[in-house]
């Protein structure tokens, strides 16, 4: 036998035959409760989500039914490989690609083609003399045409 059931419009509990009270509002609303204390609250204008033994507080705060397979999956950052300038996607897998020992052997080459590199730079730099810039303060005061100042400066007003 089923048995016709109403909700309370305050605490969402369900209402037996029997039991409850109606509340018509003046815009002909129909407001059905379980109680008259869930009266008195939806009168006095409480928000039934502030209550902890109302349904809505229990819904807002996830309490009751748990679903396991409803939660959310956290998803793992994937790695991407970008080019970098002066070297292709392509080069740069064909680099991992090689064997430890190969890539080690290229790298070493290259170290030594720079070290080759830098001493003929050096070398081409040492053949240039340049004069010794022995420039000071007697010099300087001198070319512009002052006498070169002799003891301490003054210190009094001018």
């Amino acid at each position: 036998m089923v048995i016709k059931t109403d909700l309370c419009n305050y605490t969402e509990y369900r209402i037996f035959p029997g039991h409850g009270q109606k509340f018509v509002a003046k815009d002909a609303k129909v407001h059905f409760f379980i109680s008259a204390k869930a009266d008195a609250l939806f009168h006095q204008r409480i928000k039934p989500v502030k209550l902890r033994w109302t349904q809505a507080w229990r819904r807002m705060n996830k309490k009751g039914k748990v679903e396991e397979g409803a939660k959310k999956k956290t998803r793992k950052a994937q790695k991407f490989q970008k080019a970098i300038v002066g070297m292709s996607l392509d080069d740069l897998k064909k680099k991992k690609a090689q064997k430890p020992e190969l890539r080690q052997a290229r790298e070493a080459a290259a170290k030594e083609a720079k070290e080759r590199a830098a001493k003929k730079s050096s070398a081409a730099k040492g053949t240039k003399t340049a004069a010794p810039k022995t420039k000071g303060k007697m010099d300087k005061a001198a070319s512009k045409g002052g006498a070169p100042a002799v003891g301490k400066s003054f210190k009094g007003k001018k």
